[in-house]
């Protein structure tokens, strides 16, 4: 078929929210759906990470819904030392105890919702053990171009050498839209920026396109980041699980419900716990990272980053499905591609997975009707904390000694 070929006619619109920094385990590691923590005999988590010096902390549930400032941290060497050679153990070293904190559907009441009613993605990596700006580089271009931080000098930077999504989208007049709150995740690249208006627009107008049936063919929102409502640390993160049910809820109520695929998901793991190492990956491109060895960790871009949480919700998402393929950012690019025939970017979505077994087009689709969900823990059960008030961490239950026959336990 010619580039530009519509192959999945039954989807219309593709809509991608890309919300901040945590872990799978962080947010459903308990949720008894997908490979969540394991646990004890009494269905307690078992996790623990020693801190280097004699302490071992074990997962523990966050006082509040806010969180602590300045960490953890998902810089590049903070996640390599968190990796520990594929063990897993270095996350209190890496960044404190609070990176073995977690919050449950009590919390997150929504979130919980979501993840049980639609498609739960259980093997979604950041594509990169790296922080904001490379992995949301990797959602739209399919690779960092050697980025490993989030300097400020990488916003409005030019395009990789063989452009991006939004390139191939405009060539053959396939529409698309960043609806941001206040910073486009296109703003990192000074190509994606000129487009202005025609394809950049507020999160009031993804609302109103939604209620009208006037979303593009692909569209990224974007949280607040100057603000509260990403979930980044210091956040409160029932402010952000707020924002994702109103764009859910958007989706779902519009008249194009019926042709859409929203994908939520996180653009990397904030430094939080979890107890899958992430597997090899395909090496994009031959750019190094952008490291000094030493005083940086060694790597290269052969390896995922961390679980994040990721949900496929769509009138044809399959029933008390959850997705174990290897998934990463670059899926959502491999999706598009699939659907429009068009050329990969780079080695990783050429090689990535499309998304494509979470729904199924062969049968008459099982939520045309748009189920009912939790509200958002903002509304059942708000938190009083203020940003930056997490409470007591790591709380004295979750701390023991280190002893010479192993772990006491908590």
């Amino acid at each position: 078929m010619p580039a530009g070929t519509d192959s999945i006619p039954e989807i219309e619109h593709i809509v991608v929210v890309m919300m901040e920094n945590h872990s799978f385990d962080n947010y459903f590691g308990t949720l008894g759906r997908g490979d969540g923590f394991p646990v004890d005999r009494r269905g307690r988590p078992i996790a623990a990470n020693p801190d280097g010096a004699g302490t071992v902390v074990h997962a523990f549930r966050m006082p509040t819904a806010c969180q602590q400032r300045g960490a953890p941290s998902n810089s590049w060497n903070a996640s390599h030392v968190a990796f520990g050679d594929g063990r897993n153990d270095g996350f209190v070293k890496a960044s404190g105890a609070v990176a073995m904190g977690y919050w449950t559907g009590e919390d997150l009441p929504f979130y919980a919702s979501l993840a049980r009613t639609f498609v739960l993605c259980d093997r979604w990596f950041a594509s990169c053990p790296a922080q904001t700006y490379p992995n949301r580089r990797y959602l739209m271009s399919g690779t960092s171009a050697g980025l490993v931080a989030d300097p400020a000098g990488a916003v409005a930077a030019p395009s990789p050498a063989n452009g991006l999504i939004f390139d191939q989208l405009d060539a053959h007049s396939i529409s698309w839209r960043n609806y941001y709150s206040d910073l486009p995740s296109t703003g990192l690249f000074r190509t994606a920026l000129a487009h202005g208006p025609a394809n950049l627009a507020t999160i009031d107008h993804y609302f109103s396109d939604a209620a009208s049936g006037a979303l593009p063919a692909f569209s990224l929102v974007d949280p607040p980041f100057d603000r509260p409502g990403s979930e980044e640390n210091p956040q409160n993160i029932q402010i952000g699980e707020a924002f994702v049910s109103r764009v859910v809820h958007a989706a779902m109520s519009g008249p194009a419900w019926r042709k859409t695929l929203l994908v939520w998901c996180y653009d990397e793991s904030g430094g939080y716990y979890d107890h899958i190492p992430p597997p090899p990956a395909v090496e994009p491109d031959g750019i190094p990272p952008e490291i000094a060895v030493p005083p940086d960790q060694p790597g290269r871009f052969d390896r995922y980053g961390f679980r994040v949480p990721a949900v496929i919700v769509s009138p044809y998402a399959r029933p008390r499905y959850v997705s174990h393929r290897t998934h990463d950012h670059t899926s959502i690019l491999k999706l598009l591609e699939t659907k429009w025939n068009l050329p990969a970017l780079t080695y990783r979505d050429a090689n990535a997975d499309d998304l494509l077994d979470s729904i199924d087009l062969h049968r008459p689709p099982r939520f045309l009707h748009p189920p009912e969900l939790a509200p958002p823990g903002q509304v059942s059960n708000p938190a009083t904390c203020q940003s930056g008030d997490a409470g007591t961490i790591p709380p004295a239950t979750a701390v023991t000694r280190r002893h010479a026959r192993g772990v006491s336990p908590p």
